[in-house]
This record gives structure tokens, C-alpha cells and sequence, in this order.
């Protein structure tokens, strides 16, 4: 079986989180640590994919810098996204060739753990026909965007668990005008913490990927970051 390293982060700047990220990203892709799952909540951000259309973002620089938002053109799929307070940043970096080679296996596989951490709530999120994502009804509650490079996974999901909406009311999200944006909190009408939903995703995504989690603080993955390839994880 599987087993995959969780991190919690708590909240994190982006620059910080990606510039972890990616150590990690290459480090996985040496072998010098194992698949790794990061978990955050960031600081206000938009993030621009690869395919994105820097005419999604409504807001100009002035209005970015008064709002403390920072904006960053990133190497992900997808479109324009926020992040922010108030939502769980999921960072899943997997070397797929222990799974299988199968890129939309894996959007489904990670949009599956997502509608079951939302099952639990009580809350019934599902998928949207030609589109990738979690939603309720026609109100996206979790954006979905990865990069994979030589079967290694990057960047990943963002589930709105209290998150500030009104920030998405100024890019058009993942390029998608006609559909909305929600959280759990709004759905449920009472408060929720990211830390209340942490355990359930960390749950979910141990059922649906088949693997065994291990938490480990960032201490020990920076620890195992500056060890030698295969020898970093070996204890």
C-alpha cells in the first residue's frame, strides 16, 4: 500500500506555499521523499493557470494592492481562481505510476474525496458535465486545477469551507459566467472551520486513493527535503 506524508501548513502566503510545493514536487520526482499531501489555507490570492485569461480578473492593480490580494500567473490548468481564509488548499503531489496513468482518473479520484468529505456534512456536492470541480446544484463549492509532469502530481484543489464569496466577485471563475460559487458554511447556515473538515478529507482521500496517511510536521519534510534521494523517507 501507498503511503502518503500530510502536512499541515495552517496559513500560508502563496509565494511560500509554492515555492514549497515545488521543492517538494522534485524531490518526489527523485525519489527523496514519498507522495505528499499539503494542506493550507492561504492569505488572499488570485491565481492564474496556464490557459487562463488575464481578462477574468476584474480587478485592477490598484484595487488589488488596496485589498492586500496578491496575483500570481501559475503553471496549473485551468483559469483564474482565488484563494483565501476560510478555505482548505489541498496540495496532493503523487507519483501516479503507483497508482495508474490515467490524468482524468485522477481529477475524478480527487473530486470523489471532496463529495464524500461534503457527504459527511450532510451535504450533497456532485460533478458538473464537462467540467471539473465539485458543485451544489449550479454553485461551485470546490475548484479542481493540476499540472502533471512525468506522472508526478502538483497544485490540486480548493474547498470553500468559510471563505469571504464576495472576493470571487471580481474575476470570473475558471472563465465559467453562467454558475456561481458557494460554501459549506453558506450551504449549512452555521459556522464551520477548515479544521473541522481537515480530518475528513485526510479520511476520504485515504478510502478513495487506497493508501495509508502519516501526519508529519513541516520540520520532518524539511528534514527529509535536504536528505539524498531514496534515503530521505527510509527511517
Amino acid at each position: 500500500m501507498n503511503h502518503v506524508a500530510v502536512v499541515d501548513l495552517g496559513r500560508t502566503k502563496y509565494a511560500d506555499a509554492w515555492a514549497l510545493q515545488q521543492r517538494v514536487f522534485e524531490a518526489r520526482r527523485s525519489g527523496a521523499v514519498p507522495d505528499v499531501l499539503l494542506l493550507t489555507e492561504h492569505e488572499h490570492v488570485y491565481t492564474l493557470g496556464k490557459g487562463g485569461d488575464v481578462n477574468h480578473i476584474l480587478a485592477g492593480e490598484m484595487e488589488l494592492r488596496e485589498r492586500g490580494i496578491d496575483l500570481f500567473s501559475i503553471d496549473r490548468g485551468g483559469d483564474v481562481t482565488y484563494h483565501g481564509p476560510g478555505q482548505l488548499v489541498g496540495y496532493p503531489i503523487l507519483n501516479l505510476n503507483n497508482y495508474y496513468l490515467d490524468i482524468h482518473r485522477y481529477l475524478r479520484d480527487i473530486e470523489e474525496v471532496l463529495i464524500r468529505t461534503l457527504g459527511s456534512f450532510g451535504v450533497a456536492g456532485g460533478r458538473s458535465e464537462g467540467m471539473t470541480g465539485v458543485w451544489i446544484k449550479s454553485e461551485k463549492i470546490a475548484a479542481i486545477g493540476v499540472r502533471v509532469s512525468r506522472w508526478t502530481t502538483m497544485h490540486g484543489f480548493a474547498l470553500n469551507v468559510a471563505t469571504d464569496l464576495s472576493f470571487f466577485d471580481r474575476i470570473i471563475p475558471c472563465g465559467i459566467f453562467h454558475k456561481g460559487v458557494t460554501s459549506l458554511d453558506r450551504v449549512l447556515l452555521r459556522p464551520v472551520s477548515v479544521n473541522e473538515v481537515i480530518p475528513g478529507v485526510i479520511k476520504d482521500f485515504s478510502s478513495v486513493f487506497g493508501v495509508t496517511m502519516e501526519h508529519w510536521s513541516l520540520e520532518k519534510l524539511e528534514a527529509n527535503l535536504a536528505l539524498p534521494a531514496m534515503v530521505a523517507h527510509e527511517e
